[in-house]
């Protein structure tokens, strides 16, 4: 069974190194591959990929360096459809700041087997987010998934803004990846919520979030707007995904 872990990266050179190294520890995963999806990263992110993949991870280290930034949503809709490609079983979504936790990877797939998605989620019993986040901080993490995604397109799952998930192969070809077009952030809300529509089997496990060791977040105000207003957009373009009847979101 092929395992390929698609990471969108904009300027995490500092990262790259450890993360990659701590990915390629897990050898109890058979042919784990990882797939670093770059968007001309002007700190030299793509060429630190291409350096380590020739000199590290050859076969294994895959990378796809597009011209300019095009936006986290469409970086993971090219990534997976390079991992379909290239025959993957599972395909693990996350971040390359050590804000996901590869130690969480053998669990998802322990699991995947009987759902078609493995959420990673800071909001149900058991998840935590870094204990340095701020109360506001936490508070509007906390109500963008509670409050708002989740009350304005009734889905189940409870950390609806994770990026933190794994997927099997044939969630993603029924997805329909060509009618996915969030260029940013909302990507994952829009993911989740055509999940329910298509009444996936979904569940949440609880994981640590730890806050980014290096590098700056790229979650300014002005693109959180954005994603709270594309939430409206979503629920329109989607109205016609119907669902089946018992829709729910499992945890353990």
């Amino acid at each position: 069974m092929k395992t390929v872990v698609v990471i969108p990266t904009y300027n995490e050179a500092e990262n790259l190194p450890a993360i990659t190294a701590e990915l390629f520890t897990l050898n109890e995963i058979q042919d784990l591959q990882v797939l670093i999806v770059d968007d001309a990263s002007p700190d030299g992110t793509g060429q630190m990929a291409e350096s380590l993949a020739q000199e590290h991870y050859p076969d294994r280290l895959h990378v796809m360096r597009r011209p300019g930034k095009q936006g986290l949503g469409t970086a993971y809709v090219a990534g997976f459809q390079w991992a379909l490609e290239h025959g993957a079983d599972y395909v693990v979504q996350m971040d390359a700041d050590f804000s996901h936790s590869p130690s969480y990877i053998p669990q998802m797939l322990g699991k995947i087997g009987e759902y078609d998605v493995v959420v990673g989620s800071r909001y149900i019993s058991g998840g935590e987010l870094d204990e340095r986040w701020s109360w506001w901080r936490w508070f509007l993490s906390w109500w963008a998934n509670t409050i708002w995604t989740r009350g304005i397109l009734a889905i189940a799952t409870k950390d609806a803004t994770a990026g933190f998930k794994c997927w099997r192969r044939s969630a993603l070809q029924r997805i329909g990846l060509e009618r996915i077009n969030s260029n940013g952030y909302v990507f994952q809300v829009e993911m989740a919520f055509v999940s329910e529509k298509l009444h996936f089997k979904i569940l949440e496990i609880p994981i640590y979030f730890e806050d980014r060791r290096i590098g700056r977040s790229k979650m300014s105000i002005p693109v959180k707007i954005e994603a709270a207003l594309r939430v409206f957009e979503i629920r329109w373009r989607h109205r016609n995904v119907q669902p089946l009847p018992q829709q729910r979101s499992a945890e353990i």
